[in-house]
């Protein structure tokens, strides 16, 4: 079992063998998901250290394994709004995958800003509206992990409805997501574009416990205003959130690509374009 896997084994139990207590507050839904995003962005003054550690695995044919770490400072200067600072380290395998250069290595990969502002809280409206707007940079690709210069930006709308006040929340995030990559090497630029819908839902099991599930759905285009469908996947996966204690948490999560296609193709996965099998797993201590 790897070291992950039992972090969240050992946070399970520990948390499913504590005595248990009414539901009397609800759920804040900032940090509950592992993919997606909630519409609850903290109270004024609160200050939050994150570290975001993700796996993506398995391509058409070789084997394709891509970790990365993100470490963030996560603000709340005023009501409403959320800023987060991130840096990211990436590792990579990549062997005999089509298309894809053989590579075995680490280093940092990038930095990013994270803007996130709620309009409307669901607690006194009908349903909560949030808008998150991300701008990073970075020197290695996602993807071939080749060396770049590359910007994108991330813009994601969210909106959230209590299914069972107090005890479980459905959530959408709709997201639209441009990126400009210089190759090193190449004379050219290339230009990309990907939106993304994603729907979830958590239950709080108990007060200190949520389990639920995320299903995402990708459209790849080339160029920056959706000119040419590269490729669409659907992927779905639970979640579950442990409130360790009153400053620590922990978010795990699961994905894997249950449905896609490349364009021009008749195949019932896009393993070009996106990966088989997704994890993350968040922890966050206030501070």
């Amino acid at each position: 079992m790897s070291i992950p896997s039992r972090i969240i084994w050992a946070a399970m139990l520990w948390v499913l063998l504590r005595p248990a207590c009414g539901f009397a507050a609800g759920i804040d839904t900032e940090h509950i998901y592992g993919f997606m995003i909630g519409s609850d962005v903290g109270d004024p003054g609160e200050r939050e250290f994150q570290t975001t550690s993700t796996g993506r695995f398995s391509k058409q044919a070789g084997a394709y394994q891509a970790l990365g770490q993100e470490l963030e400072l996560e603000f709340v200067p005023i009501k409403n709004l959320r800023i987060e600072i991130e840096t990211t380290l990436a590792a990579y395998d990549i062997q005999s995958v089509p298309g894809l250069v053989d590579r075995t290595q680490a280093g940092w990969q990038g930095a990013a800003l994270d803007l996130r502002y709620q309009f409307l809280d669901r607690e006194t409206a009908l349903f909560g509206l949030t808008l998150d707007f991300e701008s990073h940079g970075n020197r290695i690709d996602e993807t071939t992990a080749s060396r770049v210069q590359n910007f994108g930006n991330e813009l994601t709308v969210v909106l959230e409805r209590d299914l069972i006040p107090r005890l479980a929340v459905a959530t959408f995030n709709l997201g639209y997501q441009p990126e400009w990559t210089h190759f090193a090497g190449l004379p050219t630029a290339e230009q990309e574009s990907t939106l993304t819908a994603a729907f979830g839902v958590m239950a709080q099991v108990r007060p200190d416990f949520l389990l639920g599930g995320e299903a995402r759905y990708f459209r790849q285009y080339g160029g920056i205003g959706l000119n040419e469908l590269a490729g669409e996947a659907f992927f779905v996966g639970p979640t579950a959130y442990f409130q360790l204690s009153d400053r620590a948490r922990l978010t795990a999560t699961w994905s894997f690509q249950a449905w896609g296609r490349p364009a021009g193709t008749s195949a019932t996965l896009d393993l070009v374009n996106f990966e088989r099998q997704q994890a993350r797993v968040v922890f966050g201590l206030n501070f």
